[in-house]
């Protein structure tokens, strides 16, 4: 045993890597290995020979498996110190530089609309983006044979069959919010509605899910003076420069009066310029309250009147920020984020500025 002691003590000094330790493991003490061999042996000794022989064996084989485990761990130990030779990294460098992300036009916008607003004294609402037959059609006194209501232009949703109770839709404005604010908290009220909503149509100006805000003042003395003075006052503040208006008379159902408003603009180059000019660029539709609409929501309209307005917030964003196609805010194309986008401390506030 002496013999077979030294042979594998030498043969693990040598050994030069993991490799060969595990070989000179199952050489030595795997279930084949020489001491293994060895202790089978000790069944054809007599007693007193086996009272002799075990515990010398059973040491032999620990002090080979100390050995084993203390070459491993050398080996180990001197590989590490090898790695940390070759690999250095100098800790004085400075760290790489992370790409920020940046917020969506759509949400600035967003932030910038009500920011202005609220300094107006206008309330943020929001209201469910699937809607019922009833608040995105009916209360907004649009007739069962308007266009609108069709399949063509509206997203409904399936019923099943024998379910005769009308589908829902993907609300097609942010109407149905100002009904919703009426019946929870009724008159006086002045709000605005920003949200997504949804229509069947699909080119460079028109997407199937796009961004609107509405807004909706009611009180006992609002005119159309009111609507105007308001409308001028945002776009002058939005844009960063004095805006004129035009009103053009037109027809919505839920208003009454109704008119289209155009802002001043100048065209140079096929790009506009807001603010200054000649020319005149629709932006959006306006009225008062058509007074179904607001017996609809709960309010008696012998003693309140009020206006609304809906206005395009990816249209605000095109004209604001010079994006030419509406479909590029939906593609996901970061290249393009990081051109329009905005960094995370940009907040819009009136004080601050709203434009870059």
């Amino acid at each position: 045993m002496d013999d077979l002691r030294d042979k594998y003590i030498a043969l693990i000094a040598d050994a030069a890597d993991e490799a060969s330790i595990e070989d000179l493991r199952v050489q030595a003490v795997g279930k084949k290995g020489e001491i293994a061999l060895k202790m089978r042996e000790l069944g054809k000794m007599t007693p007193e020979e086996r009272q002799v022989m075990g515990p010398k064996l059973n040491a032999l084989k620990d002090e080979i498996n100390s050995a084993l485990s203390a070459k491993k761990a050398s080996l180990a130990d001197a590989a590490l110190e090898e790695r940390l030779r070759s690999e250095w990294l100098d800790v004085t460098l400075p760290g790489r530089g992370r790409r920020q992300g940046s917020i969506h036009p759509i949400s600035q916008v967003t932030e910038e609309v009500s920011a202005i607003f609220a300094d107006m004294g206008f309330a943020v609402a929001e209201g469910p983006q699937i809607e019922t037959d009833w608040y995105n059609f009916d209360a907004l006194n649009i007739p069962g044979h308007h266009p609108a209501r069709a399949e063509m232009d509206t997203f409904y949703t399936h019923r099943a069959e024998g379910d005769n109770r009308p589908p829902h839709v993907l609300r097609t404005h942010t109407s149905p919010v100002q009904i919703r604010s009426m019946e929870k908290i009724g008159a006086p009220i002045r709000i605005i509605c920003p949200g997504r909503v949804y229509r069947a149509d699909y080119d460079q100006t028109h997407t199937p899910m796009f961004h609107q805000v509405e807004g909706l003042a009611i009180d006992k003395d609002i005119s159309m003076a009111n609507l105007k003075w308001v409308l001028e006052e945002f776009f002058t503040a939005f844009f960063g420069t004095s805006v004129k208006t035009r009103f053009r008379a037109s027809h919505f159902p839920f208003t009454e009066p109704s008119a289209e408003v155009d802002i001043q603009c100048s065209w140079e180059n096929g790009s506009v310029k807001v603010g200054e000019g000649d020319d005149w660029l629709e932006v959006l539709g306006s009225g008062m309250v058509h007074p179904k609409v607001l017996a609809a929501g709960g309010i008696d309209p012998n003693e309140w009147q009020g206006f609304a307005f809906g206005i395009g917030i990816d249209r605000l964003a095109m004209l604001k920020y010079g994006i030419p196609d509406l479909r590029a805010f939906f593609d996901a194309d970061l290249r393009w984020l990081r051109h329009y986008g905005f960094a995370s401390l940009d907040q819009p506030t009136l004080h601050g500025g709203l434009t870059r």
